[in-house]
């Protein structure tokens, strides 16, 4: 009988170190604050999130989904329609991370500031 760990991100081989990396990857984050306020269908979340390619957003959500913080909707109809929301579980983690993104749009100048502090001292 194996005893399993109580799960702990500062370990190497820890579980939540993937999970912790679909939620905070450059497009998990714009994706799941995308969703935080309404369901959206492919091409209006590739147009709410500036940059992102078909093939990337299309991994993104089915990373998401498979982790259980999206949910996909396929409606048989033709043309297809095919809608994505949060799951509970999403919703949560979507607040969590969009809470730090809108941290950092609130800082962004403080940081400029100290890059530009740090580079002009390693320049002297």
């Amino acid at each position: 009988m194996s005893v399993r760990m109580k799960p702990d991100v500062n370990e190497a081989m820890c579980p939540s170190r993937i999970v912790l990396e679909h939620v905070t990857s450059r497009w998990g984050v714009l994706v799941l604050a995308a969703l935080l306020g309404q369901s959206h269908r492919f091409s209006e979340l590739r147009r709410a999130i500036g940059g992102v390619s078909e093939k990337m957003l299309a991994q993104t959500l089915q990373t998401l989904e498979r982790d259980g913080f999206v949910h996909r909707d396929a409606k048989p109809v033709i043309p297809p329609r095919v809608d994505y929301s949060l799951t509970p579980l999403g919703r949560e983690a979507a607040e969590q991370v969009w809470a730090l993104a809108r941290w950092s749009e609130r800082h962004v100048a403080d940081v400029e500031r100290a890059r530009t502090a740090y580079d002009e001292a390693r320049a002297s």
